[in-house]
């Protein structure tokens, strides 16, 4: 590794390694037993061979290319180290639902993604699916059509490779269903044609067939770094809220503006630490 770089900042690494355990794409993406995250992404332009090691108060990138500025936006991107947790602690510190959670767990941040497109193909094929079947899926696509790289690691597959594969090879390679590969390949193509995953992303994901709002705003949390947004119809937070619907969840959410992505995490946390 040529480039290291450690960001100091409050965090809490536990939650985050479990969430990358539990959603890491085989061959892709791979998590050590002492909890280094290995993978490769683009950096100023060129392919490097990255090394995260998340630690309390502190991540630790090691890249075999790269400038330092560029292995730091990485990691404030990818852990979600650029948001003043004071500012979120003040905002709910007097809620009866979130002042207790954020008390307890007052350094998580949100866990980012450093391949927007990976982050949202994976969230497809994770669709009323267990995260085991998700992660199945992801390798298969992955080993099919991704590009082999350094220690054995594979580069994702490009929006312009998965829009060159017809949706019917899709659902026999990767064993998913037809509606599933026509959202993939659908998704694909929007991505080679000039999507970007900025804040005008989100008009341009719920025009793809398959994508609904669940996805949207989830994607807006992990990939656009919208802090406001919040996956309303979550099962998950309907259950930790005690709420009917997801118009139930939107209600109780409202008074938690314009931080309730933060609001989504804490409970998403609290519940997968309770089980």
């Amino acid at each position: 590794m040529s480039t290291t770089v450690t960001v100091r900042r409050p965090f809490d690494p536990a939650p985050a390694l479990a969430s990358l355990v539990a959603h890491a794409v085989p061959g892709v993406e791979e998590v050590t037993a002492d909890g280094t995250v290995r993978r490769l992404v683009t950096l100023d332009g060129f392919q490097a061979l990255v090394e995260a090691r998340p630690a309390r108060d502190r991540v630790t990138l090691s890249a075999t290319t790269g400038s330092p500025a560029a292995l730091e936006a990485l990691a404030e991107r990818w852990f979600g180290l650029a948001d003043d947790l004071g500012v979120v602690a003040a905002a709910f510190a007097d809620d009866a639902v979130l002042g207790p959670l954020v008390a307890a767990r007052p350094s998580l941040r949100i866990l980012g993604h450093p391949n927007g497109f990976e982050a949202a193909v994976t969230t497809v094929l994770g669709q009323q699916v267990s995260l085991g079947a998700a992660r199945t899926f992801g390798g298969r696509l992955a080993a099919a059509y991704g590009s082999p790289g350094p220690d054995g690691l594979l580069a994702y597959p490009s929006p312009d490779r998965l829009a060159a594969v017809d949706p019917v090879e899709l659902q026999r390679v990767v064993r998913i269903t037809h509606a599933r590969a026509r959202t993939i390949h659908a998704l694909a193509t929007a991505c080679a044609q000039g999507l970007a995953w900025d804040a005008d992303a989100r008009p341009q994901l719920l025009a793809v067939p398959g994508i609904g709002p669940w996805t949207v705003d989830y994607l807006a949390l992990r990939v656009l770094g919208d802090r406001d947004a919040m996956p309303v119809g979550d099962l998950v937070l309907r259950r930790a809220l005690g709420a009917a619907d997801a118009r139930a969840v939107a209600a109780a959410a409202e008074t938690w503006r314009p931080w309730r992505a933060y609001a989504a995490v804490h409970l998403w946390t609290a519940s997968a630490y309770a089980v």
